[in-house]
């Protein structure tokens, strides 16, 4: 019996790996870089695996207790993520630990800046704001109304996912 929970299938952990490694792949789309501006560095491609990660995130936000189990599974492989990245560049482990805090705040930080953002749309001054402090670095460049209008698109297109859907890790993201 012991044994049965730990063999039972985790749907909600395979939907979270299934939902972060798609938002890597759109994270990765070479428009982002070549269109919009953002840096294609790792710095860059923190901050739009970061916010693809706060997509799905917000998404699942009060839509119950598997959307909330599925969210975890999908902040539980970014951060693995992230982990395995910093060993692959040969991070030492004693580091890695504090590399992994500081991202973690960071990310805590952007969760926190992109809610606020957000809040006052369909004004995006303060969305523009938030992407040009992030995905531009503060470096006024790049096509900050672009990402901007993305976002926007984005949200509504995952508002408009069945949950059902995303549940099973199925999610389709708009052409940036």
């Amino acid at each position: 019996m012991f044994l049965d929970r730990w063999l039972k299938p985790r749907p909600a952990k395979a939907a979270g790996a299934k939902l972060y490694a798609s938002a890597v792949a759109q994270a990765r789309s070479a428009a982002f870089y070549r269109d919009f501006g953002v840096r294609d560095s790792m710095e860059g491609r923190f901050e739009l695996f970061s916010l693809h990660v706060i997509f799905l995130i917000e998404r699942l936000k009060g839509q119950g207790d598997a959307a909330a189990e599925t969210s975890q599974a999908v902040f539980d492989s970014y951060v693995k993520g992230l982990d395995d990245a910093f060993r692959e560049i040969g991070v030492a482990d004693t580091a890695v630990g504090k590399k992994m805090k500081k991202l973690a705040g960071a990310f805590y930080g952007r969760l926190k800046a992109y809610d606020e953002a957000v809040a006052s749309l369909p004004d995006d001054a303060a969305t523009r704001d938030f992407l040009a402090r992030t995905a531009f670095e503060e470096r006024g460049e790049g096509d900050v109304a672009a990402l901007t209008t993305y976002l926007i698109k984005t949200r509504a297109a995952l508002a408009g996912l069945p949950l059902d859907a995303l549940l099973q890790g199925d999610v389709t993201w708009p052409n940036p």
